[in-house]
């Protein structure tokens, strides 16, 4: 049975005794509904964008990382004067170098709002994991040719991977590495990291907006740059480790103190 028109009013025909009128606004809210649903993870994906960019320009404060350290003095020193994560190099070639024993009777004694992070250069897997349990590490720091499926091994840990810095940036390569997070240092031959050497800022601050995760930065940070570094930069961290050093290995604590006081004036 068709149903039943009827005439409410001139110009106005309904189904059923509702005006055509009221029909018509019902239909187009339903279809604005429909629309407004079909589309929400692309809404969200858009305001998750503003607010990454809204952080970026006011910027909380930004964690500083120490790194090198190879005596519970200078850690105890850097974790009182502020730094939120400490760095032990577990790379033999490095003069930073520090036995995974030794490393473990420091951090038993690090206040537990510490970060531990542990840096590799091209180890192997059982090695990592082994120093990692052992020296119970919140964060695990490839410094070397680590590939993205190589990183995806530790995949209970927290990963940083490093990139060494040159005179451009390939952020496609960068990307396919799905880790916690980026650092990014400066290129010195045969020096994987700790050179002290400082490279161009601004191929980082063109592509950061792009990296879904936090960024490192790294390479001739001090007390004098830090702080047009992160103005500059905008990076969630600072890492540092010669400048705040007397010589490799053993940490000055008053440029440890200075570098972190530029830090939360930045």
């Amino acid at each position: 049975m068709r149903p039943k028109l009827t005439e409410r009013a001139p110009g106005l025909i309904g189904i059923a005794g509702v005006p055509l009128v009221r029909q018509v606004n019902v239909s187009l809210w339903a279809e604005f509904i429909h629309r407004i649903c079909k589309n929400l993870n692309k809404i969200f994906a858009c305001l998750c964008d503003v607010v990454k960019v809204i952080v970026r320009q006011f910027h909380v404060m930004v964690k500083v990382k120490i790194c090198g350290i190879t005596n519970l003095e200078d850690a105890l020193a850097a974790a009182d004067a502020g730094a939120d994560a400490l760095g032990f190099v577990f790379y033999k070639n490095s003069p930073r170098y520090i036995t995974p024993i030794k490393a473990k009777n420091i951090i038993k004694s690090l206040p537990k709002k510490i970060l531990k992070v542990g840096v590799f250069v091209d180890a192997q897997e059982r090695t990592i994991k082994r120093i990692a349990r052992l020296c119970r590490l919140d964060m695990l720091q490839f410094h070397g040719s680590e590939s993205p499926e190589f990183c995806r091994r530790f995949s209970v840990y927290k990963v940083i991977k490093a990139f060494r810095v040159r005179d451009k940036i390939d952020c496609k390569d960068i990307l396919k590495y799905e880790t916690f997070a980026y650092l990014f240092d400066s290129f010195v031959q045969s020096k994987p990291g700790g050179s002290g050497k400082k490279f161009d800022w601004s191929l980082i601050k063109r592509i950061i907006d792009k990296m879904e995760r936090p960024v490192f930065l790294s390479g001739g940070l001090s007390e004098n740059n830090v702080r047009e570094a992160i103005g500059f930069v905008k990076s969630d961290w600072v890492d540092v480790s010669s400048s705040v050093e007397l010589r490799p290995g053993k940490k000055d604590i008053k440029k440890i103190k200075e570098f972190l006081r530029a830090v939360k004036k930045a």
